[in-house]
Parts: structure tokens; sequence; C-alpha cells
């Protein structure tokens, strides 16, 4: 049985929307083996200055980030879009084990097979020390970001 995470390329600016909105609800799960089942058993990452190769090597890498990045929420945007491409803009929030907060913000280069499942993901990050003051997200974690929370481009970021 194959494995397949629909919309499939090739997106339309409906479609890639649709798979930006999946990609973000999935990463707020914050739970590394049901983020891991959108990208391919072969997938290749370069994250900041981390690479990682396959499903295993992407689950270690999300069960230490999540460690380390507590109460952590993300919006996703997407940038641009061609064939079995994906460009997106991101920020999320989150604190340390010492309670200094942070505003990550960067942009990722997908690229899908035909299947719909990431096979390359590259992306670029930069830390923003904020207060908890300065926080904009603040939906509830037991859940995706609500529909009518604002975008990274309502929030002015």
């Amino acid at each position: 049985m194959s494995e397949s995470h629909p919309p499939f390329p090739p997106f339309t600016r409906e479609t890639a929307i649709i798979k930006v909105r999946q990609a973000e609800d999935g990463w707020n799960s914050c739970n590394p083996e049901k983020v891991a089942l959108a990208y391919s058993t072969d997938t290749y990452w370069r994250n900041r200055a981390e690479f990682a190769q396959g499903r295993a090597e992407v689950v270690a890498f999300l069960t230490r980030k999540w460690t380390k990045e507590l109460d952590y929420r993300l919006i996703k945007e997407l940038w641009a879009f061609n064939e079995n491409r994906i460009a997106v803009r991101f920020a999320y929030e989150w604190h340390d084990d010492s309670e200094n907060w942070f505003r990550s913000y960067g942009n990722e280069n997908w690229e899908f097979n035909e299947d719909g499942l990431m096979r390359r993901r590259f992306a670029c990050i930069n830390d923003l020390p904020i207060k908890a003051s300065e926080r904009k997200y603040h939906w509830d974690r037991s859940g995706p970001r609500p529909a009518d929370h604002p975008s990274l481009s309502d929030l002015g970021l």
C-alpha cells in the first residue's frame, strides 16, 4: 500500500494554501511522529545548519526541537508555488526552560513527490528575543491555530 498526503502536485493557489495550512497544523501539534508522516521516507532537510535524511532523523530532530522550544505556536503563510514546489514564510513563538521568550522568523522551500509527501525541505530561521508581553500568538495549545486568528500579514509580521 502506497503512502500519500493530498493535495497532490501540480499545485494551484488553492491547493498550495491547503498544503501550507496542513503543515502549520501538523507542526503546531508538536507530535514528531505525526509530523514525520507528511514527509517521504527518504526526505532530505536542511534546517538552519542541521541536516536530516529520512523520517527517523526528522523525528529525532523534532523531538529535540520541541524539548527545547516550549509552548511552541507557529503561523505559516504561502509565499509562492510552482508545479511541485511551495515557498512559505513563517514565524513562531516559544520560550526556553528559563522563560526567555523568542519569536523565530524564517522561510522554507518545499519540494513534493507525486504522492504529496515532502521530499525536500530547506529552512532558514532567525530568532528574536521578545518579552512575554510582546507575544502575539495566544491560542489554546490543545489544538491548531483558530481560523479567525490573524495571519502573519494581518499581524504585521
